[in-house]
């Protein structure tokens, strides 16, 4: 019962699901101090849950899909296959950040 608890509470905090937004720009400092906080659940709940990398990458793949899903999505167009099919092209994004 915790687990199912910790895994919807995952998808509805706001710490973590925006986390295809900020895990490129967070630090290694504050990544390391959130999978301390993953792993503390971990010895509560009793069981392994997955790490900030893992939810990271399936968060990315999984808003990707939903992109490449939807023509009238205005990101559409930035997923083209490559020409083997199996795998999307990746693009080159750069960040202007102004403090």
């Amino acid at each position: 019962m915790m687990v199912n608890f910790y895994t919807s509470m995952r998808y509805t905090d706001t710490s973590t699901s925006p986390i295809t937004i900020w895990y490129a720009a967070a630090t290694a400092k504050d990544k390391g101090r959130l999978q301390r906080v993953i792993r503390s659940a971990e010895k509560v709940i009793g069981c392994n849950l997955p790490s900030l990398h893992d939810l990271h990458a399936s968060r990315t793949l999984r808003r990707a899909g939903k992109i490449v899903a939807d023509p009238s999505h205005p990101g559409h167009k930035l997923f083209t296959p490559l020409p083997s099919g199996r795998r999307l092209r990746s693009i080159r994004i750069f960040w202007a950040w102004s403090f």
